[in-house]
């Protein structure tokens, strides 16, 4: 299909597709939200690793079953509009930009915080540049340098797993037992961000090839893969630093082989990390485009957002304003702030994702009945349970959409 007449080409196949959902998922993530969420979660880490596993499982296979209904890039913005009705759709599709956009900025601060501390907002900024730019020359280019870098950062995680299961467990130290359920719930959200990245494939649908078998194959694959690899992660981190030692840490994949006995490979583990975070941020950079151009199709952002270039086939210009606002924030946001807002926004997101699965009949390939209603639950649960800082300000961005929405709503019946 060509490009032309604000169409994108179909060019993914199954590989390229998992590659990316595997690029978002095991990226920084599990070098980031480690650390925080064995404070909340303690000795309970594990649990915690479950719970978050159960309900991406939910929203998988809800968004799977809505994205082989409706191949088309905008993801849940587009299943909430189809099946809920144009609010929810427009209010997932805001939410997920405003999350998203967050992570963005999360992942360009990972990068500059383990390549060079002293600039690393400068280093984040020089990032998003680089990573707009590779989007911007075409989506096949994206999917190939993330699977270089899924490949090298697969390594370095397997490194990490055999020394910190079979080294030295001496100086690992517990949490003191005052874990309760709301850590454990905080510490879900928490490494829910690590997981969402399988959302990557349903917003490419419209440049996946037979989207009706390849999205639902990709989205599970990936989560299946990912789910693995932290969970064995989680282990060798334990048995190496334990939860105390675990929490105390701002880079606990290199505490794990320095405190198992192998120091020298910490550094490697830190090049790893750099790759893992630049692996995310062009994965996500390139599905919030893809969210815009939807939006900006239906004119709820400014129109000129949905051109597609004539020669890449990509949303250009979606990108390069994507690629500033995540440039601005790197600049001056707070990575902590970043991922509890960012997690709170995206279960929201897949809040509409599951009540949408919900709708679906017999015949529209509808989830076991089980899976919708367990993953909006887990979402509003979980959710509620981050950082009360978090919660407010996701509350407060998801209301002002909602008035934004309301506003141009009102233009539109007086035009």
């Amino acid at each position: 299909m060509a490009a032309h007449g604000g169409a994108l080409r179909r060019r993914l196949g199954l590989t390229d597709s998992v590659v990316i959902g595997l690029g978002s998922m095991v990226g920084a993530g599990i070098f980031a939200a480690l650390a925080p969420a064995a404070g909340g979660a303690g000795s309970w880490l594990l649990l915690a690793l479950g719970i978050a596993a159960v309900l991406a499982y939910c929203n998988a296979m809800s968004t799977a079953r809505l994205a082989a209904l409706y191949p088309v890039s905008g993801g849940t913005y587009v299943y909430g509009r189809e099946r809920l009705g144009e609010f929810w759709g427009y209010l997932a599709g805001w939410g997920f930009i405003a999350g998203k956009t967050a992570s963005c900025a999360a992942m360009a601060l990972t990068v500059g915080n383990y390549a060079w501390p002293e600039q690393s907002r400068a280093v984040a900024v020089a990032a998003v540049v680089a990573i707009t730019a590779v989007n911007y020359t075409g989506v096949q280019k994206s999917a190939l340098a993330t699977r270089v870098i899924v490949a090298v950062v697969l390594a370095v995680l397997i490194a990490v797993v055999g020394v910190g299961v079979f080294g030295n467990h001496s100086a690992a130290m517990p949490l003191p037992d005052r874990i309760g359920p709301r850590g454990v719930l905080e510490a879900a959200g928490l490494l829910f961000f690590a997981f969402a990245g399988y959302a990557r494939i349903a917003t490419l649908g419209e440049e996946v090839r037979d989207p009706a078998r390849t999205i639902p194959r990709a989205i599970m694959i990936g989560l299946g893969l990912a789910l693995a690899i932290y969970a064995l992660v989680a282990v060798a981190a334990l048995s190496a630093l334990g939860s105390a030692g675990l929490a105390a840490g701002t880079d606990p994949l290199a505490r794990v082989v320095s405190a198992a006995g192998a120091p020298e490979l910490a550094p490697v583990v830190r090049v790893g990390a750099v790759l893992a975070a630049t692996g995310s941020l062009l994965a996500l950079i390139l599905g919030v485009s893809r969210i815009v151009l939807a939006m900006a199709r239906d004119r709820w952002l400014p129109g000129g957002l949905a051109a597609v270039h004539p020669r890449f086939g990509v949303p250009h210009r979606a990108e390069l304003v994507v690629g500033a606002v995540v440039a601005v924030l790197a600049a001056s946001f707070d990575l902590r702030a970043a991922i509890g807002f960012s997690s709170f926004t995206v279960l929201a997101y897949y809040l509409v994702a599951n009540v949408s699965a919900g709708t679906l009949s017999d015949a529209e390939g509808r989830p076991a009945r089980w899976v919708p209603i367990a993953g909006a639950a887990g979402c509003v649960a979980v959710g509620f349970c981050l950082p009360l800082v978090s919660v407010l300000a996701g509350l407060a961005v998801l209301a002002a959409g909602a008035a934004w929405y309301f506003v141009r709503k009102r233009a539109g019946t007086t035009e």
